[in-house]
């Protein structure tokens, strides 16, 4: 009797090769199923964060307009101040290397000498600061332009209004999950 030719059990070695191949596939798809949450709960996050940056370089651009003074009522609004001006202004109205504060783009939540603005919106916290202003030819108003005015010659030249360029930084994170962040750069002409 030869044990090769026997086929007893046969049935019984490929339902467990078959078993061992759905076990394996099932295990795939819940990897799969959990890692795309994982994934999913992840970009809910940062758009969020994305979300908040925008709100806080919104309420920068805000100030910025009001050249430091808070035009809008601000909830949580914090402004950096020394000496009975807020840094803010300082900044708005000189160039950087009048300012003597600091114009460094790192952001620390923990340091409040590191931004010139702290805003709570909702669940996130966005901080602000100019790092950097190129003064132009154009005041704060610009009263009548090209509007109510007559010229007296042809000859006249006509002085073209170059604004001031503020570089901002914005940083918002989560109140609860530090982690939870999103840093925006932005050229601001005003």
């Amino acid at each position: 009797m030869n044990i090769l030719r026997n086929e007893k059990g046969f049935a019984l070695g490929f339902v467990l090769i078959l078993a061992t191949v759905a076990l394996g596939m099932t295990l795939a798809m819940l990897f799969m199923l959990g890692r795309g949450s994982y994934v999913s709960g992840q970009q809910k996050r940062f758009h969020s964060a994305v979300e908040a940056s925008r709100g806080g370089v919104e309420a920068m651009l805000q100030l910025i307009g009001s050249r430091g003074v808070p035009s809008t009522p601000y909830t949580n609004l914090f402004l950096n101040v020394s000496g009975g001006v807020t840094h803010l202004q300082t900044k708005l109205n000189g160039i950087t290397t009048t300012w003597g504060l600091d114009n460094a783009i790192a952001i620390n939540p923990g340091d409040n000498t590191t931004y010139d603005v702290r805003l709570d919106l909702g669940a996130y916290r966005a901080y602000g600061k100019v790092v950097d202003t190129v003064t132009g030819n154009s005041g704060p108003d610009e009263g009548l332009l090209k509007a109510g005015v007559v010229n007296t010659n042809s000859g006249e030249v006509v002085v073209i209004s170059i604004p001031y360029l503020y570089t901002v930084e914005v940083l918002a994170q989560s109140a609860a999950n530090p982690t939870e962040r999103s840093k925006m750069s932005v050229l601001y002409q005003y």
